[in-house]
């Protein structure tokens, strides 16, 4: 679809706001009648000729009401917001060729994230503080790498998220189930705001709308389909994580579990993902190997020589990465011998990689190997 402008870029929206359109009628019609104004103003019996379109849908369209889309339009430019259609040149190429992809998007914020390499990092609302670490350092990691988090927005590991990855300092992709300007859920305003502000904000429901039971799983489409990866931190045999899970496979997009103890509900949907062909996350290296134009970079910048993690001190790190450990443990589980694991560790204790806390346990000061 080439690029609409002035009243046919409205009356696109009309069409792409009447509810069971879709992007596949959508275009149907388009092919039938040229134009958006020209679908609008067709009789009811013309339109309900096009395939898939039934007599009732072609009413609903006659009868679309186009204040409606004056609204949205009008409260879309108070937000500061953009639309975003299929035609125009910032509309992201990786939703263009989805199963459903959107017929349209509202967008907020830095439109330049579009054309950044993504990643998704989804997991449980209710989760562990093995959860909320693991995803803190893994999204802290990635955004200092250049690489755009998009998650859902909402509470639990998705806000931890967006949050970290704003602190690393780099940039975030909010997907909402809701139009912009809902705060949903409200405990999230200070998120909602500051991703508006310092990253973007995407959603195809336009402004004002409330979210509901079946605007979850459609936010979940969006999200996968903007990244490359899914990563999936936390996730019950129930949880909406999963669902980001299934479109992404149906999308072809590749997806990485971090593994948990098996007697965690939390980690009960990741761990069978793993069993079941999901690449483990087990270190910055395992992301990084889907995105060749930084994991380079991240390598010299760090001064790895060794692959990552294969040094003494890469593999004290990375031991250190899911919480502290004592001295022992940590001699143990590198297995380079009592004397060059101390070596090792009181070198990253001296360079500030390192410290040890008044009982004697050593922890990471920058989260391991996710930094």
């Amino acid at each position: 679809m080439n690029e609409l402008e002035g009243a046919e870029r409205e009356a696109y929206l009309t069409l792409a706001l009447v509810p069971g359109i879709g992007a596949v009628r959508l275009q149907r019609l388009l092919a039938r009648f040229g134009h958006p104004s020209s679908v609008l103003a067709a009789p009811a019996a013309a339109v309900a000729q096009t395939p898939t379109i039934s007599l009732a849908a072609a009413h609903a369209i006659g009868a679309a009401d186009r204040r409606v889309t004056e609204r949205a339009l009008l409260d879309l430019e108070r937000l500061g917001g953009r639309l975003l259609l299929p035609g125009d040149a910032e509309f992201p190429g990786a939703l263009t060729s989805i199963p459903d992809p959107p017929t349209c998007l509202f967008v907020q914020g830095s439109l330049g994230l579009l054309t950044r390499p993504i990643v998704a990092i989804v997991g449980s609302r209710d989760h562990s503080e093995y959860g909320a670490l693991v995803c803190k350092a893994v999204a802290r990691a990635v955004a200092a790498l250049g690489i755009v988090v998009v998650s859902g927005m909402a509470r639990g590991l998705d806000a931890i998220a967006h949050s970290a990855a704003l602190d690393a300092p780099g940039t975030t992709i909010g997907v909402l189930g809701n139009g912009l300007g809902v705060i949903y859920p409200a405990a999230n305003r200070r998120l909602y705001e500051r991703v508006a502000r310092d990253g973007l904000l995407v959603t195809e429901f336009p402004p004002g709308d409330r979210p509901t039971a079946g605007s979850f799983p459609r936010r979940n489409r969006l999200i996968s389909g903007l990244a490359r990866t899914v990563v999936v931190v936390e996730a019950a045999i129930a949880s909406g994580a999963l669902q980001t899970v299934a479109c992404a496979l149906d999308q072809g997009r590749d997806v990485l579990a971090v593994p948990g103890p098996v007697t965690s509900p939390v980690s009960a949907g990741v761990n069978r993902l793993i069993r079941d062909g999901a690449t483990p996350l087990l270190e910055l290296a395992d992301l990084l190997q889907f995105y060749s134009e930084v994991a380079r970079p991240a390598k010299a910048a760090a001064g790895v020589r060794e692959p990552l993690g294969e040094s003494i001190e890469g593999r004290l790190l990375n031991a250190l990465w899911a919480g502290p450990r004592g001295a022992e443990a940590l001699v143990e589980m590198v297995d380079a011998g009592v004397e060059k694991a101390l070596e090792a560790l009181s070198a990253l204790e001296l360079s500030g990689k390192v410290s040890q806390d008044a009982g004697g346990l050593y922890r990471s000061t920058a989260g391991g190997l996710f930094t």
